[in-house]
């Protein structure tokens, strides 16, 4: 395999981190990277790789990293602007999508318009606007490949049945996150400290409350869906509590195929990177016998109702899906600033989401404004 010249946006975070880790392995090239505001975790990126390019969101960020990587030849960008640049570099062979948020879908149509492979592990690019993506990457003929350990999985169960009508239904697993067999009456009191204590993976802030409430696997449904295609109705989630099988597909003639490997990112990430083929990794083998048994169950909708309003979203169909996600950054982001209650997280992006008629048809215009009036109610609601 010729050495990959790799794009990461969101080097700093959880996949960004453990990505860089698959590279130096791999003996890939790093083209560019990208952070909000760790300039201290970059600048050591940096130095470490010598990417051509590092972006900073933050503009007082990207002038600290400036004078910092002044006597290197990596040159520091900002902004919105810096991101999308490094995103259609005509260098890159794959770009990395590993930001968090909706600021992760201009990147994502810049690597596409650019005509580059996407490893995408930004679920939001699909859920705001997944019409957009898919046929830019229809047209422009490029690889969308999940990085998501989920839909690695499920990615991987189809790799030797790729009709889409022997396809029956996708069975997404999900952890269950850190309130498993919870009530509503038992979540009233919730911390931020309790929703970040994840029982199998190492995540983000963000992406670790989504899970604690189950928006993280409501928005992997329609992540799903566009991946794939195939309708909500057919997408059944299934918790898993060991997250060991990571997804499952079931065909026509009523055969399952799961895809199964210790709970680590590395395994999606390097996948991502080296298909069609596979390479030898640092992660430890499965023994199922460690395990000593698999368990499932149905997930509780009426506790955890993010995962019910992603679906009725991604069924309305259009921009629901774009409102609910953007009520729900705005209303984590006031939930980790202690400014409401854990189970407000999903009264309000139900409400929010259903709150005005969402157009079915869209532009990237359309997108950011859907986001703004989500964001706008969650604020004026959340008191």
């Amino acid at each position: 395999m010729k050495q990959k010249r790799i794009t990461i946006l969101g080097s700093t975070g959880s996949i960004g981190t453990q990505a860089l880790q698959v590279v130096r392995r791999l003996g890939c090239q790093v083209e560019a990277i990208s952070a909000n505001t760790s300039t201290d975790l970059i600048e050591q990126q940096a130095r470490a790789f010598s990417p051509r390019y590092a972006v900073m969101m933050d503009p007082q960020a990207a002038l600290d990293l400036k004078i910092r990587l002044a006597d290197t030849g990596t040159q520091v960008l900002c902004g919105m602007e810096g991101l999308c640049h490094i995103a259609s570099l005509p260098e890159n062979d794959l770009v990395l999508n590993s930001v968090v948020g909706m600021i992760g879908l201009r990147p994502t149509l810049a690597a596409i318009e650019a005509g580059t492979d996407l490893a995408l592990a930004n679920k939001e690019t699909l859920v705001a606007g997944g019409q957009l993506v898919m046929n830019a990457a229809r047209q422009k003929k490029v690889r969308i490949l999940p990085v998501d350990s989920e839909h690695s999985a499920i990615f991987q169960c189809l790799q030797g049945n790729p009709k889409k009508d022997a396809l029956h239904k996708i069975i997404l697993t999900a952890s269950g996150g850190p309130f498993f067999g919870k009530k509503r009456e038992e979540l009233e009191q919730v911390t931020v400290k309790q929703a970040l204590r994840h029982p199998n993976w190492v995540m983000g802030a963000k992406l670790t409350i989504d899970s604690s409430t189950l928006m993280n696997k409501g928005l992997e449904v329609i992540e799903a869906s566009w991946l794939f295609q195939k309708p909500v109705d057919d997408i059944e989630v299934v918790v898993h509590r060991e997250s060991v099988i990571h997804s499952m597909v079931e065909f026509v003639d009523g055969s399952c195929i799961a895809q199964l490997g210790v709970p680590d990112m590395q395994i999606p990430i390097q996948y991502a990177m080296t298909y069609p083929d596979r390479k030898p990794s640092a992660v430890k083998p499965l023994s199922l016998a460690d395990y000593g048994k698999l368990t499932f169950y149905r997930p509780d909708t009426d506790t955890f109702s993010c995962l019910r309003v992603c679906m009725d979203a991604a069924r309305m169909g259009g921009l629901y899906p774009c409102a609910a996600n953007a009520a729900n950054e705005e209303a984590v982001a006031l939930f980790r600033a202690e400014k409401i209650r854990f189970l407000q997280i999903g009264e309000l992006v139900e409400q929010a989401a259903f709150a005005q008629r969402m157009p079915l048809d869209y532009t990237l215009e359309d997108v950011f404004w859907a986001e703004k009036e989500a964001r706008r109610f969650v604020r004026e609601h959340c008191g």
